[in-house]
């Protein structure tokens, strides 16, 4: 299980340092483009959107694969270490849900988008680009729902 857990994080950040890597090429090819030879590659607009949402999902898949997503921790600091953990333990609750139904009606968010065949960028289904919202949140989901049910001492790295 450690070795899968080791090479699913692995897979998650070389993605995303590929992703960065096309959004920083492909914007910095743009500004050179249109800054010096007034023309630009009429695809990478709407490419870059789809980048956007992709390394925004990653880098929340990643975030709550080593338990450091954003927070709302105001009480947790004056609460003794027995009602911290329960906080924690709630807010891992919560957030499981949360996810689970955004990962729910996104999922047929992209359905509907398959069925009605809209096209991104001439060639790319519409619904291509997006299905990373359901996957990313059926990720997050199963983590949210392990950091519950784990130890902080036993919680993936």
């Amino acid at each position: 299980m450690a070795r899968l857990l080791h090479t699913v994080r692995h897979l998650e950040n070389g993605l995303l340092v590929l992703l960065l890597t096309l959004m920083i090429t492909l914007a910095g090819g743009q500004i050179v483009l249109r800054n010096l030879f007034d023309s630009g590659i009429s695809w990478s607009d709407p490419l870059l959107r789809v980048l956007v949402l992709w390394v925004g999902m990653v880098g929340a898949m990643i975030a709550t694969q080593q338990d450091r997503h954003i927070r709302i921790d105001l009480l947790s600091r004056y609460l003794p270490p027995l009602w911290r953990r329960r906080a924690a333990r709630l807010n891992h609750l919560f957030s499981a849900v949360v996810c689970g139904l955004l990962a729910w009606h996104s999922g047929r968010f992209v359905h509907s988008e398959w069925q009605d065949g809209n096209m991104l960028l001439q060639h790319i289904p519409t619904w291509v680009a997006e299905s990373i919202l359901p996957l990313g949140f059926a990720v997050m989901t199963l983590r949210f729902t392990l950091l519950l049910f784990l130890r902080k001492d036993e919680a993936p790295e």
